[in-house]
């Protein structure tokens, strides 16, 4: 009898320490989720604004600012840093964070490509040497803290 009083209530800590662990597993699961998804994002909206470049003339300076706005607004518009209605794909990402370089921007190791047919390249970039990386806020930072993602980049080749 004294055996079974002192067990009284000891399913209830075990349980209460099990959903404790149990939900911080769902959250951290979670969490990494919602990281992959917005680097996936980033990464889809860096290559449609490569690919667009890639079709548009090299001394364009428009058609950069419309990948820009591609980058970070999903839309090719040259009124994006004014248009307050316009929403980022991904929280807190800016056009700082967007980098073009091509073979205006970076000569020595974009222009002239190759021997014959001679190409440029295209990359645009979200973080890397000359914007400011993407940093992946997380809500449950106590279980998964906020992950600064490295630059993310795409390279094509681009008209003559």
């Amino acid at each position: 009898m004294k055996s079974r009083a002192r067990q009284r209530g000891l399913a209830l800590v075990e349980l209460g320490i099990s959903i404790s662990l149990l939900i911080t597993i769902a959250f951290g699961i979670t969490e990494f989720g919602r990281a992959i998804y917005q680097y996936n994002t980033l990464a889809k909206a860096v290559r449609d604004a490569t690919r667009f470049l890639s079709t548009r003339d090299s001394l364009d300076s428009a058609a950069k600012d419309q990948a820009r706005c591609l980058a970070v607004y999903g839309k090719a518009t040259l009124t994006c840093a004014t248009d307050a209605s316009l929403v980022p794909l991904v929280p807190g990402l800016t056009l700082a964070m967007v980098n073009i370089c091509d073979a205006l921007a970076c000569p020595a190791d974009h222009a002239a490509q190759g021997t014959a047919p001679v190409i440029n390249l295209v990359t645009v970039s979200i973080g890397g040497p000359n914007a400011t990386p993407y940093t992946f806020d997380s809500i449950f930072s106590f279980v998964v803290p906020d992950i600064q993602f490295g630059a993310i980049r795409a390279t094509m080749k681009q008209v003559l």
